[in-house]
């Protein structure tokens, strides 16, 4: 009733719909499939010089007796190797990533006590996050040193990092060079010295520290000069003069136990491309952050770098696109939509003729527009199960406005004016496909309480054919009626009915 005694409101509200809408959809995350939040903890101890069961007496099970001790651990593994511990610790979904994380961290704070003293670092503690995994590798070859092209990749990963959507750009296959120091060790024992005693020493040079400051005065005016001292090594063989004792005025130099060479590295990551050595931004897109953006955005990047600071020669090609997989899924779940929207309507005119049926199929656009945005609002990305839910609630979606439709048809024939008819009409039918809409959201509820990942992962599924689902009732109770008061015509459509299908069916299959 009040839908049809305001019905430029109605109008009004349905244009508001559409706008959001249709802008809800364009500035909606894309991508392949849901984020899911796994509480998983790793913490990774190095601890060289130890066996497998040492590693697991002296680090793991310290650990691990504390991480036992926090609320919500649904499973806790741990591996130990040789001068390596692995812990994993996995918690109940509902329990936050974030707090889980402090919890853990804490925990391992208290087991320190109970390490080895001389552990080389502390437990480093990271969580599972899905969003780590590389979205695109943009890889770099051709003619030119590897510092050459590491510059190359730098001035990339700088530009890449600035897009919005881009978390991180992590350069691999570059072999890094060090300063390795052998120590003979029988020079060693004879001048009784230790390696650290070498490690200290060298530690001790090899040092930037502030000196100070000096206050000067010029009359009124005092000024302040900070002294830094600057020692560490301009060049690696300032290290063999490196005095490491200094006993009864018997000076013993680095030189004279050891020697010092610059190198390569050992390598700890590879890159290659059709069996040829690149370098590879590893680029990481930010949680939550549009897919295809992102990817455009690198795309456009690297078009302006080969055309600008980048030399001809160099080989720019990128590979594991993600966002073409995105793309080719949401335009084919997009087809599947526009199909289904085109197949139900004309299944709609030949029963109900053109007119009405356009009043029925007119819920489709608007409850999915409405159910879009609202997933937009609460923050959910336009992903696989999003669009899978729009196709399954297809059907469904014009359930409510046949029997809305219908009813108004009939009264109209009986000679009801257009208000009264879609007045009572609603009324009539409207606790039935309330219940109708009820049963049918009510068979999709448990779904949200399913526990474990695959939960998480599927809840798109309830989530969003609720909300589309509430959304055609809502279409039902309010724009509907509108719609027949102001353009339903009664008469004898059964053969406009026919000849309006067959029009559809020829459309449809040229």
């Amino acid at each position: 009733a009040w839908a049809i005694a305001n019905r430029t409101s109605v109008y009004v509200m349905m244009a508001i719909i559409v706008i959001i809408g249709l802008i809800s959809y364009t500035s909606m995350p894309k991508e392949s499939f849901p984020e899911v939040k796994q509480p998983t903890i790793f913490i990774n101890t190095p601890y060289p010089g130890n066996s497998p069961i040492d590693m697991e007496n002296l680090v793991s099970r310290p650990i691990e007796k504390e991480i036992n001790t926090i609320d919500g651990l649904k499973k806790l593994t741990s591996t130990s190797i040789q001068d390596f511990s692995i812990i994993v610790a996995e918690f109940e979904l509902d329990n936050p990533t974030a707090e889980v994380l402090q919890e853990v961290k804490d925990a391992v704070d208290r087991a320190k006590a109970d390490l080895p003293s001389d552990l080389p670092v502390d437990p480093s503690i990271s969580e599972l996050n899905f969003s780590d995994m590389p979205v695109m590798n943009v890889n770099l070859s051709g003619n030119y040193s590897q510092n050459k092209l590491k510059e190359f990749a730098e001035l990339l990963q700088d530009k890449f990092e600035s897009l919005p959507e881009v978390s991180a750009a992590d350069i691999s296959g570059l072999t890094e060079e060090e300063v390795e120091i052998s120590i003979n060790r029988v020079k060693m024992e004879s001048l009784e010295i230790s390696l650290n005693d070498v490690e200290n020493a060298i530690k001790g040079e090899n040092i930037t520290m502030s000196g100070g400051d000096i206050k000067s005065i010029e009359g009124s005016d005092i000024t302040r000069r900070n002294v830094r001292i600057d020692g560490e090594f301009d060049d690696y063989r300032d290290i063999l003069n490196v005095i490491i004792k200094n006993e009864f005025q018997n000076i013993v130099y680095l030189r004279d136990i050891g020697t010092v060479k610059f190198g390569q590295k050992e390598p700890t990551s590879f890159a290659r491309l059709d069996q040829n050595p690149v370098i590879a931004l590893d680029i990481k897109k930010k949680s939550g952050a549009n897919l295809i953006n992102a990817a455009e955005g690198i795309q456009k990047i690297v078009a302006e770098a080969q055309k600008g600071s980048l030399p001809k020669d160099l080989e720019v090609t990128i590979t594991n696109d993600q966002s073409k997989n995105t793309k080719n899924m949401v335009s084919n779940l997009e087809n599947s939509i526009i199909m289904g929207v085109l197949l139900v309507v004309i299944v709609l005119v030949f029963f109900l003729g053109l007119r009405n049926s356009l009043f029925v199929g007119i819920a489709i656009p608007l409850s999915m527009l409405m159910g879009i945005a609202i997933l937009n609002f609460g923050g959910n990305t336009l992903n696989m199960m999003v669009l899978f839910s729009l196709i399954l609630a297809l059907g469904m979606l014009v359930d409510n406005g046949i029997v809305v439709v219908e009813n108004i048809y009939r009264l109209r024939g009986e000679g009801k004016s257009p208000a009264d008819a879609s007045n009572e009409g609603v009324g009539e039918v409207a606790t039935a496909i309330i219940a109708s809409t009820a049963t049918t959201v009510a068979a999709f509820v448990p779904l949200l309480f399913w526990k474990d990942l695959m939960g998480e992962f599927m809840k798109f599924l309830p989530i969003t054919l609720i909300i589309v689902l509430s959304s055609s009732l809502f279409v039902a109770l309010l724009v509907n009626p509108v719609l027949a008061a102001d353009w339903m015509k009664t008469g004898k459509i059964e053969k406009s009915k026919s000849k309006t299908f067959w029009i559809f069916m020829a459309i449809a299959s040229v």
